[in-house]
């Protein structure tokens, strides 16, 4: 039973837990919170966040300052500083908006299963988020029991060679357990762990694994793509038995990059060093002369799989960040 004196300390809130409370789950208007005096449900305080940007309203994961009701709703007055977030850009937007898929949490693990979901773009895709967001970040491939050892093998090499040495990279199955020792050496008190990945990968069987029981409903790939049914429709934080918090989300198809500066310097390191040894600081690693990059691939030590991976990636940016990438050439001193 949780101590109601230190329920936010266990949903892995560190500072003054007086009017604050954690956002557990979200429907449209309604926050289902908890705090020190117990569990409610919310709404924002309209004139609190009448001039918020979609992207720092109240979600799944916050930490927020609230009005209790012991009677009624409670009102969330403010959000406050995010520790960590994963924000993608909203498919329905056309390139203008930005999504909030996750909050406040230590982990990101990514889970793809060995099957159609195999995807290594997509997986540079989420890390190219990912590793801007300062978590520990995980790559899972589940579903080892349908491959032969000898595919599996070649396929974790393949993500551990792509993913970089800053990504933890595991193979195992929810049906035998494989793996799962390996994910559980980073749970624990007062962590919170978020999971990502496309619809059918496995990421609720994830949840009910590391829970020790189904918590989560989940149901069968079709056969003939490998894809799945959304089992997991809203962002819900869960706090497991042995006090490590979980929030699993939607599947994704989608993974557009918002504000990928960081990220494309993060997991594409070794690209941006090389493009700031250009004679020309806005290269377009094209036609321009004493072009590193250039040099790179023509010796082989840029892969041209991974260049073209780059590009893929920076093209499918937002406008904003294309712009700043591609603006006038100018000579480097």
């Amino acid at each position: 039973m949780i101590d109601m004196k230190n329920v936010l300390e266990t949903w892995g809130y560190e500072g003054n837990p007086e009017n604050v409370a954690r956002v557990t789950g979200s429907w449209g208007d309604y926050y289902r919170i908890v705090c020190d005096r117990g569990e409610g449900i919310a709404r924002k305080k309209s004139s609190a966040f009448r001039s918020v940007e979609k992207h720092l309203m109240p979600t799944t994961g916050d930490f927020v300052k609230i009005k209790w009701n012991n009677s009624g709703e409670s009102r969330i007055l403010e959000v406050l500083p995010r520790k960590t977030s994963f924000v993608r850009l909203d498919p329905s937007s056309s390139g203008h908006k930005s999504q909030v898929v996750a909050v406040n949490f230590d982990t990101l693990i990514l889970v793809m299963s060995l099957n159609e979901n195999f995807n290594l773009n997509r997986m540079d895709r989420f890390l190219t988020i990912a590793k801007n967001t300062g978590a520990k970040n995980i790559v899972f491939l589940n579903k080892t029991d349908l491959v032969s050892k000898e595919e599996k093998d070649e396929m974790l090499l393949a993500a551990i060679e792509r993913a970089g040495k800053d990504v933890s990279v595991f193979a195992g199955s929810m049906l035998t357990g494989e793996g799962i020792e390996q994910i559980k050496s980073f749970t624990g008190p007062k962590k919170t762990i978020a999971l990502v990945g496309s619809s059918g990968a496995g990421k609720s069987s994830l949840v009910n694994m590391l829970a020790g029981e189904e918590i989560m409903p989940t149901f069968e790939v079709r056969e003939k793509d490998g894809k799945g049914r959304h089992t997991t429709t809203e962002r819900e934080l869960m706090l497991l038995k042995d006090g490590t918090i979980i929030m699993d989300t939607p599947g994704m198809r989608e993974v557009g990059l918002w504000e990928a500066d960081a990220g494309m310097e993060c997991n594409f390191s070794d690209i941006e060093e090389l493009a700031s040894q250009c004679r020309f600081s806005d290269c377009m690693h094209d036609t321009e002369p004493d072009c590193a990059v250039k040099k790179a691939l023509e010796d082989g030590t840029l892969a041209m799989e991974r260049w073209e991976t780059y590009v893929r990636i920076l093209n499918s940016t937002i406008p904003e960040e294309k712009k700043r990438r591609t603006s006038n050439h100018r000579f480097r001193e």
